[in-house]
């Protein structure tokens, strides 16, 4: 099937999504059934406004550099789309613009809710019968996209929380008066990247404590772990998913501000868990506290990206492409673990296996207050090897598009 392909991001940026952008264009490019290869910008919104550019007019070099440009390149979205059964509007505008510029290739590169837009779209081309192969490319750093071993993003972001974890885990044991540090991870349902703080400690610099989203966080027993461990080391360092709750499911965040915003697909803002929780165990310590919040640093660094992340994210993108060439559409790309040495194979999953359904750690790698070897053997081998990229003044050479409109 001869046509345009169209490629768009979605969702939170990670420091290997462009990496998957790079792998599905390149693939694109030198497929002789694809006529275009173009680019929505800000994802599915870019589509609904029109706002498509040509891949094509890009140089080449600048698209290779994208393998190490954290950040969504082509602009992201939390748009979410109404149940095409229910309501086409956005659909019939999305199959005019499909027409348009002839897109016969979709492929969209996000989480969760990414998934979910990606498999309404493929629902509706077909039930309109318009010929159009559908495809999602996963990226989370949070590692909870079901039907796949692991996500892209996740290696490099666990990665950055290892290496920091043990940077921090130094610097707060320098003096003799005691001292508190608690740092908060993102993780709203799933704990999968406040755990990699373990690799930290596998190395005898890390957390002391390890608190996830998959278990009832109780503030009266976290009282009395850390209290107990500062009055036998006089230091203490605790790693919390954003995402802990009470026994009744209410965030612990959430008890600072009853009135947290949420975004467009409902979920709470997060966030100040951290300085919410050094307050607490300030008072009840007495000890010098510090909340760390590492924020968005944990998603866009690409100076420390894993380049076993970097590589399959980049396969992904390939494979999703080569996949639609193929005939196949209705699928997300994922990843199947080998058993033994670490091996990773690409395989494909019906969309609507992956969209809205959360994966979360194994309940018997948790725990009290840790978690076992079985997650260390599992995300090891996801944070292995440095960035091979280029510098300009010992600076990173990101990539920079010219964004032609089509």
């Amino acid at each position: 099937m001869k046509g345009s392909c169209l490629i768009g991001q979605s969702g939170g940026p990670s420091a290997v999504i462009n990496s998957s952008a790079y792998g599905a264009v390149a693939a694109a490019l030198d497929a002789p059934d694809v006529t275009r290869v173009l680019g929505a910008r800000h994802g599915v919104k870019g589509i609904l406004d029109d706002d498509i550019f040509d891949l094509g007019a890009e140089d080449r070099e600048e698209l290779r550099l994208l393998q190490n440009t954290p950040s969504s390149a082509f602009g992201s979205c939390r748009y979410k789309l109404a149940d095409p059964d229910k309501d086409d509007r956005d659909f019939r505008r999305i199959l005019e613009i499909f027409k348009k510029y002839d897109v016969r290739y979709f492929f969209y590169i996000g989480g969760n809710d990414s998934m979910d837009t990606c498999e309404k779209v493929g629902r509706y081309m077909k039930k309109v019968g318009y010929d159009c192969r559908v495809m999602g490319i996963p990226k989370t750093i949070d590692n909870d996209l079901s039907g796949t071993d692991h996500c892209p993003g996740y290696g490099s972001a666990a990665r950055y929380i290892a290496t920091t974890c043990m940077e921090v885990s130094l610097d707060m044991r320098v003096y003799d008066t005691g001292a508190i540090t608690i740092m908060e991870i993102m993780g709203r349902n799933a704990g999968w990247l406040t755990a990699s703080s373990a690799l930290a400690s596998e190395k005898g610099a890390g957390p002391d404590l390890i608190y996830l989203p998959e278990t009832d966080f109780d503030m009266d027993a976290f009282l009395a772990r850390v209290s107990e461990i500062y009055k036998k080391q006089n230091s203490v360092f605790v790693a919390v998913s954003e995402g802990i709750h009470d026994g009744d499911g209410t965030l612990i965040s959430e008890y600072a501000s009853k009135n947290a915003e949420k975004d467009a697909f409902g979920h709470v803002q997060l966030g100040g868990l951290a300085a919410y929780l050094a307050h607490i165990t300030k008072d009840a310590t007495k000890a010098k506290v510090r909340g760390i919040e590492l924020s968005l640093l944990q998603r866009c660094a690409a100076h420390c990206a894993s380049q076993t992340d970097i590589d399959e994210a980049r396969r992904a993108g390939e494979f999703a492409v080569l996949s639609a060439l193929e005939g196949k559409t209705g699928c997300m790309v994922a990843f199947r673990r080998g058993d033994g040495e670490y091996s990773c194979e690409t395989v494909l999953i019906p969309l609507a296996e992956a969209a809205n359904y959360e994966k979360k750690i194994p309940l018997e790698w948790i725990t009290d207050g840790g978690v076992t070897q079985d997650f260390i053997d599992y995300a090891k081998p996801l944070v292995q090897g440095g960035p091979d990229r280029r510098l300009e003044d010992s600076l990173p050479r990101f990539a920079h598009l010219k964004y032609v409109r089509a």
